[in-house]
């Protein structure tokens, strides 16, 4: 169940003007029925940046994006759907209702988060004052010989947890919190003789932040080796924590990874504290995990390029590898920098400097080449064996590029080190492909669709009465194996009023779709056809399709012995015959 009824989301689309709320952020002027101004993106000189006030939506033919009005508040916001529904109707003056599902529980799940959050703040501002305490000298002497100066030890709030057992314990409960919170906090770890003490001593402290700002966790770094437990000791995860959707450091660098167009992404905190200090480039950390899909699709809201930089260990290059397979999911711009052996970013910007940290960046390979080489180089590419498996790795790595250039690219890359061409590869990720359930077909663009295709779609968005009606008249059949299938499945399923239809459509469908439909909606083109006479050039191609289909049939049959076959040949003659009274009489003058 959504968190606002859909009802008041279709309240505010209408109400909210998307002309109106883009003009607030975005010059625009004029074009025909469309309004045109610079991108508020990225960064262009001429105008590619189209507003559709009677279609309520936006789209930038440099960038790609787009969307309904909710989506450009969120992508210039940096919110999530739902904050930018509440900024739309506070804006409007529309009433927000109580979000569904809401109940007593709620309410207390929201106070639990509110007084984890205080909590969090008062320890930030316990392990600050520890740092500068005479009890901190030696953490201040650890944060100096990393090269972290007294600026940036203020920029990322970094502390120092002392040696007693109930310090901070002590400050949360004067502060009027109960054990059982702090519990819950992780703040405070309870033993097993049941005595509550807190969670880190005698550890540098970082604090941990949502990309708002707030403190919701910390993560420890052990101050001498022989302390016990492990090097960093991370705060469990609570109402207020997820590890596997935070990036750290995020807060700091948003403004700039936006600006900048990429992010670079390290592994650990003192890597992203070396990197954010130098200014070498806008960072962001995983906080020491395997970078998660939660994580991508945080950082895709900032940006969609994206440099691994990770240590040259085979741990670091293996997270390089898995880190690429999921930003390619998740349809980012990889590349990948690995620093010299036996260094990490942090290190080397010590040693080297930003400026030649930079240049490596600038040098970075394309996650092709870094995939095909590692992986190439790791494997006996002279052993039947090791061209197998080296295949087989290369097989699952093409299952998640997105794109059919992409693929290809991928097979040049592979086909090198073993010496054969770039086709015998593809027909090798195709029997993986279909060994592994995987569709293998490109992402639709306006080569992949008919022109009746593209001209009914184009209706959905200027005539959707007609274009629905138009819909109405084809069977399920006759949109298999079309490009456009989704968009038009989707498009029969919605129950609105033809007005509201282009919206909801694009905001039902995925980014990929919904921005194939924007394009075609804005593209300049050719005059459409009529919605009819494109609903009859899609039945018209489906009764084509089958036509083949049983005149193929017919041909194996009589190859195979046609006295022997000779009823099923007949039954198939009069299929055949059937279907070519129907292409005659039911579709006479379709066009594609």
């Amino acid at each position: 169940m959504g968190l606002f009824p859909q009802s008041f989301i279709d309240d505010v689309r209408l109400q909210a003007n998307i002309l109106t709320v883009i003009q607030e952020y975005v010059p625009l002027k004029r074009a025909g029925n469309s309004y045109k101004g610079n991108c508020p993106f990225h960064n262009e000189k001429t105008p590619s940046f189209h507003v559709h006030p009677d279609k309520g939506f936006f789209h930038c033919f440099g960038c790609q994006a787009g969307g309904d009005v909710f989506k450009f508040i969120e992508l210039h916001e940096k919110v999530a759907f739902p904050d930018a529904v509440r900024m739309l109707a506070q804006k409007f003056g529309i009433a927000v209702p109580e979000a569904e599902g809401t109940s007593e529980d709620s309410r207390r799940d929201s106070a639990l988060r509110e007084s984890l959050l205080n909590a969090h703040d008062i320890a930030a501002a316990y392990f600050r004052e520890q740092l500068a305490a005479p009890a901190g000298a030696r953490a201040r002497a650890q944060l100096s010989d990393r090269g972290v100066l007294p600026q940036t030890v203020e920029q990322l709030n970094l502390g120092f947890a002392p040696l007693a057992r109930d310090g901070l314990k002590s400050r949360l409960l004067k502060q009027g919190f109960t054990e059982p919170l702090l519990l819950q906090s992780g703040l405070i770890v309870q033993r097993e003789s049941g005595e509550a003490v807190d969670r880190f001593r005698n550890r540098l402290m970082v604090p941990i932040c949502r990309d708002t700002g707030s403190v919701i966790a910390f993560g420890g770094r052990q101050m001498d080796p022989d302390q016990g437990g492990p090097k960093y000791l991370n705060s469990p995860e609570t109402p207020i924590y997820r590890k596997s959707a935070t990036l750290y450091g995020l807060n700091l660098t948003k403004k700039e990874i936006q600006s900048s167009g990429f992010a670079v992404l390290v592994e650990g905190y003192f890597d992203f504290a070396q990197v954010f200090q130098s200014k070498a480039a806008p960072a962001v950390a995983s906080c020491g995990t395997a970078l998660t899909p939660e994580q991508a699709r945080l950082l895709h809201r900032f940006t969609k390029r994206v440099v691994l930089s990770f240590d040259p260990d085979a741990a670091g290059q293996s997270a390089a590898t898995r880190s690429c397979q999921l930003l390619v999911t998740e349809q980012f711009d990889v590349n990948v920098l690995i620093v010299d052996k036996g260094e990490d970013p942090d290190t080397f910007i010590r040693r080297h400097g930003a400026s030649v940290y930079r240049e490596r960046l600038r040098g970075s390979q394309p996650y092709l080449d870094y995939v095909a080489r590692r992986e190439a180089s790791a494997s006996d590419l002279r052993s039947v064996s090791g061209q197998q498996e080296y295949l087989a790795k290369m097989s699952a790595f093409a299952r998640v590029i997105p794109d059919d250039t992409g693929r290809q690219l991928f097979a040049e890359k592979v086909a090198g080190p073993l010496g054969i061409t770039s086709g015998e590869i593809l027909a090798q990720f195709r029997k993986s492909f279909a060994k592994h359930g995987t569709v293998d077909r490109l992402l639709i663009s306006f080569e992949d669709l008919k022109k009746s295709e593209k001209d009914l779609i184009w209706a959905l968005v200027h005539d959707p009465q007609n274009a629905m009606a138009a819909l109405g008249t084809l069977d399920d059949e006759d949109l298999q194996e079309l490009g456009g299938r989704e968009i038009f499945e989707l498009a029969r399923s919605l129950h609105c009023e033809p007005g509201a239809l282009p919206s909801v459509l694009l905001e039902r469908l995925s980014d990929t779709k919904a921005q194939i439909v924007r394009e075609i909606a804005t593209n300049p083109g050719a005059p459409p056809f009529p919605p009819h006479q494109c609903a009859q050039a899609l039945h018209r191609q489906r009764l084509e399709r089958q036509r083949l289909a049983i005149k193929k049939q017919i041909d194996r049959l009589q190859a195979l012995g046609a006295t022997e076959h000779s009823a099923e040949i007949d039954d198939l003659s009069k299929q055949l015959l059937s279907v070519a009274i129907r292409l005659d009489r039911d579709v006479t003058g379709a066009r594609d």
